[in-house]
């Protein structure tokens, strides 16, 4: 054998290993968004199932078992392509705002479930005991999900205890709807100043739940800069109490969702 032939070989013996290892190494695994999996650890108040029942036995929240049935009816009678689900931020929708969302989503097949008062724990509850059942044969294109700001936790965790609440209430909606895109919104600034103990914290929960959009079946939103000035004080023609938007909050609230739900319904 020619001695070039013999080197080449030799090279070739030597080479080929290498290049077969670098060929079958396999790709690494895409990383699981943490609500892709519908378990949850339940030994926080944030992500412990709440249905009041203390708080109507001292004969708080009367209504909330009514609202409740209510809310489980209108989303098992119509259609839904728009379903929102929250705190009474939300609830206000068909309060302060309904002027606006009698505008902007009164033909879009649009069902608002937020419940005035709620924390995490109390919406779960309300999932849990077949408030989205009504729609597993045919999910919502959209789901909105703003919730959070009543829940306190304990201040030394920096809302990681809310943002769990959140997550749960995360797991539970893409687990019984798994069709439908997530659009999870910021909580609202709450509070005048930007210093005050429920913006601070508000925040604190928001920085985790950014987290938690991949922008393929979660979408996150922080319509922040709708509500505050250059300065980060809050805008009080359109919060006047310092937490739930008047009329023309919810108008710029849907003027400054819009496009973000325009282009996940695709039109």
């Amino acid at each position: 054998m020619k001695p070039n032939v013999i080197l080449a070989a030799a090279l070739l013996c030597v080479l080929s290993p290498i290049s077969f290892a670098a060929e079958a190494a396999p790709s690494p695994a895409p990383q699981k968004m943490p609500w892709e999996d519908p378990n949850y650890a339940k030994d926080i108040p944030a992500t412990q199932a709440d249905s009041r029942a203390e708080e109507r036995a001292k004969g708080g929240w009367t209504e909330f078992i009514r609202h409740h049935e209510d809310r489980k009816k209108w989303v098992t009678d119509k259609k839904v392509d728009i379903l929102m689900i929250g705190d009474s931020i939300v609830f206000g929708w068909s309060r302060e705002g309904h002027e606006v969302w009698n505008d902007q989503y009164g033909n879009r097949n649009a069902v608002n479930i937020g419940s005035s008062g709620d924390t995490t724990s109390h919406m779960l509850w309300h999932i849990q005991d077949g408030g989205l059942d009504g729609m597993k044969d045919r999910n919502p294109e959209v789901v909105v999900i703003m919730i959070g700001t009543n829940n306190r936790g304990e201040p030394a965790n920096e809302g990681r205890d809310t943002a769990q609440g959140v997550l749960a209430i995360l797991k539970e909606v893409h687990h019984r709807l798994p069709a439908s895109k997530i659009l999870l919104l910021a909580i609202f600034p709450r509070d005048w100043m930007p210093k005050h103990e429920g913006r601070i914290r508000n925040d604190q929960v928001n920085s985790i739940l950014k987290t938690y959009a991949d922008n393929k079946t979660v979408y996150w939103l922080d319509l922040k800069e709708t509500f505050l000035d250059k300065d980060g004080m809050l805008r009080k023609y359109l919060m006047p109490d310092a937490l739930h938007p008047n009329v023309e909050g919810y108008r710029e609230w849907a003027k400054a969702m819009e496009p973000m739900l325009t282009k996940l319904l695709g039109k």
